[in-house]
């Protein structure tokens, strides 16, 4: 899992080709302004789902994973808790949608928080477990945009 933020100075790490690309492409458009809806970046590679969600306290939230794509997950605006936690391959799986790679669990352990704002970003792995869109106090409407990796160029 990678946290930081779009408007951070130039990285001292080389992140991979794909990860650079989904910066770009956040760092290049205004979120608040696009309708909301599937932007092709790299075909189905690479693309973006941009669109506005309404955040609730985490125990109302499921954490996830996906197995094809990594998520660069992007706050464009609003303010929003992630919890995350390592996938030990020890949790209960609650529902499981093959054609939308998408895994939700009914718990985790040894769940972390961060709290993000206009321009941050995380990148979560397969092997990230996640829990998006909580509250961070009230909760609030928020316009996300989630770039889809497929890890096959990871």
């Amino acid at each position: 899992m990678i946290f930081s933020s779009i408007h951070a100075k130039q990285q001292s790490v080389m992140l991979p080709t794909a990860v650079e690309k989904a910066l770009d492409f956040l760092k290049a458009h205004d979120f608040t302004k696009m309708e909301p809806g599937r932007y092709a970046i790299q075909g189905d590679d690479i693309y973006a789902q941009v669109f506005d969600a309404e955040t609730k306290p985490a125990e109302e939230q499921r954490p996830e994973a996906h197995e094809k794509y990594a998520d660069v997950q992007f706050l464009a605006s609003g303010r929003e808790r992630l919890g995350f936690t390592p996938d030990t391959g020890s949790y209960e799986v609650a529902e499981r949608f093959d054609d939308r790679d998408l895994i939700f669990y009914k718990k985790v352990e040894n769940e972390c928080f961060i709290e993000a704002r206009p321009g941050c970003y995380s990148v979560f792995f397969p092997e990230d477990i996640h829990r998006p869109a909580c509250a961070s106090g009230q909760p609030m409407t928020v316009r996300k945009v989630v770039v889809k990796i497929s890890v096959k160029l990871l």
